[in-house]
Formats: C-alpha cells, sequence, structure tokens
C-alpha cells in the first residue's frame, strides 16, 4: 500500500503530544503505585488491562505511515525501518477477524439499559467483608442490605467477564449465562463493560493503528469506570464519588441515562475501529 512519510519534527510532535496526554492519567498512578496506595476507580485500566502505562505512552502511527529517521523503533514488535510491516499485519489475520466479528455484533444491536450497574453487587454478593476486591472501601448499604439489593432486582449482565466474577451464589440469579466463546452473541452498546473493552481492543491492534485512536478509547473507559463504581455498592464518597443510587427509582434513572451517554459516546469509536479492522484485512487480501 502507499506509505505516507512522516518526517521526524513532524512524528516527535505528534508523539509528544501523545505522551502528555496519557501522561495525565499515568503519572498519578505510577505516584500511588510507588507509594503503595490503591485506588478502586483509577487503576482499574492500568490493573485490570494487560496494557502497561509505558505500552499506552509509546505512540505509534499505525499501518500505512514510516517514520523517518526513528532509531527508537527500531527492534520493535511489527517495525521495520520506521515502518509497520506487511508480515506483521498479515500475522494478525485471526485476531482482526475474531475482533471485527464481535465489533460488528455488538453495533447490531439497541442498547440495553436495564441492568443498573448491578454486575457489580452480584460481585460481592453474600461474601465477608475481608472477601470483598476493594475492603478498604465499606459497603454503603452493609453486607445484609447489599444482599437484599441482589435479591430483590433482577440481574441482566450480557458481559462475561463482568460475570466471571459474580460470587457462586449470584451467578444462577443472572438472566443471562455469557460464556468466553459466546461473546459475540451477547455483546451490546449499552453495557458499560463493553464500552470499557473497546480501550482493549484498540490496544490489542497496536501498532497497526494509531495510538490517537487508542487514547481516545482509553479516555472513554476512564471516564466508564468512573460510572461503574459510582453506582457500585461500595461507599466512595472518600474519594470525591458521589453514589448512583441504583437500588432507588431516580438512581436508576440516572444510571440509565449515563448508560445511554456513553453508549452514544462510544459508538464512533466502535465504528472506527471496526474500519481498522477492515482496512488492515483488505491491505493484505487476508
Amino acid at each position: 500500500m502507499n506509505t505516507a512519510v512522516l518526517d521526524r519534527a513532524t512524528w516527535q510532535a505528534r508523539a509528544a503530544a501523545h505522551a502528555a496526554r496519557v501522561d495525565a492519567f499515568i503519572e498519578p498512578h505510577l505516584s500511588r503505585r510507588g507509594s503503595a496506595v490503591k485506588h478502586p476507580v483509577h487503576d482499574f485500566l492500568f490493573t485490570y488491562y494487560a496494557q502497561r502505562p509505558a505500552q499506552l505512552r509509546r505512540w505509534h502511527p499505525g499501518y500505512g505511515a514510516r517514520l523517518a529517521d526513528a532509531p527508537e523503533y527500531d527492534g520493535l514488535k511489527g517495525y521495520s525501518h520506521g515502518a509497520v510491516t506487511d508480515d506483521h499485519v498479515a500475522k494478525q489475520a485471526p485476531i482482526l477477524r475474531g475482533l471485527l466479528n464481535l465489533l460488528r455484533a455488538t453495533e447490531s444491536r439497541p442498547a440495553h439499559t436495564g441492568c443498573f450497574g448491578l454486575h457489580e453487587w452480584a460481585m460481592v454478593y453474600q461474601q465477608s467483608p475481608d472477601e470483598l476486591r476493594h475492603n478498604d472501601w465499606p459497603l454503603r448499604l452493609g453486607s445484609a442490605g447489599t444482599d437484599e439489593v441482589v435479591e430483590t432486582h433482577q440481574v441482566t449482565c450480557s458481559h462475561f467477564d463482568a460475570f466471571r466474577f459474580f460470587t457462586e451464589p449470584a451467578r444462577p440469579r443472572n438472566t443471562l449465562q455469557p460464556a468466553s466463546d459466546d461473546r459475540a452473541a451477547y455483546e451490546q452498546p449499552g453495557c458499560l463493560h463493553a464500552g470499557m473493552d473497546l480501550y482493549k481492543h484498540a490496544f490489542r491492534l497496536t501498532p497497526m493503528i494509531s495510538s490517537d485512536l487508542v487514547a481516545d478509547c482509553f479516555e472513554l473507559a476512564r471516564d466508564i469506570r468512573e460510572l461503574d463504581m459510582r453506582a457500585a455498592p461500595y461507599d466512595l464518597a472518600g474519594l470525591g464519588f458521589e453514589p448512583i443510587r441504583v437500588e432507588t427509582p431516580d438512581g436508576k434513572a440516572t444510571y440509565a441515562r449515563e448508560q445511554r451517554r456513553f453508549a452514544d459516546r462510544g459508538a464512533p469509536l466502535r465504528r472506527r475501529l471496526i474500519e481498522e479492522c477492515e482496512r488492515l484485512l483488505a491491505a493484505q487480501k487476508v
């Protein structure tokens, strides 16, 4: 394919702008980590996902661009002479096909906004305080009150990577039983975790896509995580997060409204990822 050549001054400026953009999130995380301080909201994207801070910080132009005078990229996976190689893209064909299938399936469905964030409640159902994932923070309604919310609501989690963290007593309470091999059958754009996973899908395509798209997905995921934990059973008011009381009618309405807003915000990013997968597959005729 035709290759656009970026001179050193141009690509260095873009790389510096990208680093400055993500450093706003990376540097506080690294500072906390150095002090052995945990943050249940803002550390999530660095601890749950496999992308390391240094990887997020490195800028890539994507397949179809060549960096002139770029010895910094020598030896990086997928690169040769400052550009992502045809061979590397061809080797990623199985990942590209699988991801394209998932993204298209998700995009094809309407956004469901009736889950009310109860996946986080099901993850602590009938647990003792010592068993809680974020046991530095109390449950807002206490253990009994939290269990009652799960028992008196319909739990409808469609996302396997949330469902797999349900406690054993909570799993049968879910109206759906998603599995690791049928994500494309369940994913829907209103799911907060499907929106956060756009970041995972984007960094899995690194270095074949521009890091600008990866950073866009990261920022979406970070904002979604805040909503996710505001609606969770934990009391995080001490961290400045006003709870969304999903056990109440007003809280449910607020959560559903925010879900729709994030679904709308995620839709163009999902579309861009679809188009990138299509472009990469078409370029190699695989």
